[in-house]
């Protein structure tokens, strides 16, 4: 199955009022097209698609082993397909340049943040687009805003992730997609 089509199809199990709304500023805007990262994890075209994917992927594996930490599929793929809405429309591209193989110059297009809606952190930010078409239950709430850990600045993360174990699995199943599954060759 295609990414975007296995995407559309997990999100469609959702039950949530909104969520057709959701999914049509998805299409109307970069979400199926945009990098995950300027220059690192999913610095491609469709990189944001392929890393939702697989934090969701990792985030089912880690629940398989922590079978004590309990929650609804939908809480799962909204998580996992939404912690990073915060990335649709912010990245842009320009022109550099780099010397090639041969030692000669060559220009490039590169990623490079170009913040439309400015709103709080990365994990905030997240939540606030969402919960602008679906109601998010307070543990996906507080999953999506701290899956960040204290890399945004959080600094009573562990708080959270104390009264939300859910939350620290995301965090995890973020920082394994970055650092392992889409660990760059």
């Amino acid at each position: 199955m295609e990414k975007k089509e296995r995407f559309i199809s997990l999100c469609k199990t959702v039950n949530r009022e909104g969520m057709d709304g959701l999914l049509k500023w998805l299409e109307e805007n970069d979400f199926y097209a945009c990098p995950a990262s300027s220059r690192y994890h999913g610095a491609y075209p469709g990189g944001l698609l392929e890393h939702s994917l697989n934090v969701y992927d990792e985030l089912k594996r880690l629940l398989s082993v922590y079978s004590e930490v309990q929650v609804p599929e939908e809480s799962v793929v909204i998580a996992a397909l939404f912690h990073d809405l915060c990335k649709v429309n912010l990245y842009t591209t320009e022109k550099r340049n780099r010397k090639n193989s041969a030692g000669q110059w060559e220009s490039y297009d590169a990623y490079t943040i170009q913040e439309k809606f400015c709103f709080g952190g990365h994990g905030s930010k997240s939540v606030f687009l969402a919960q602008h078409f679906i109601s998010l239950t307070p543990e996906e709430a507080v999953a999506i805003n701290c899956h960040m850990s204290s890399w945004d600045g959080n600094t009573n993360v562990g708080k959270a992730f104390e009264q939300f174990p859910f939350a620290w699995l995301l965090h995890v199943a973020d920082e394994s997609a970055t650092y392992i599954i889409e660990k760059e060759s």
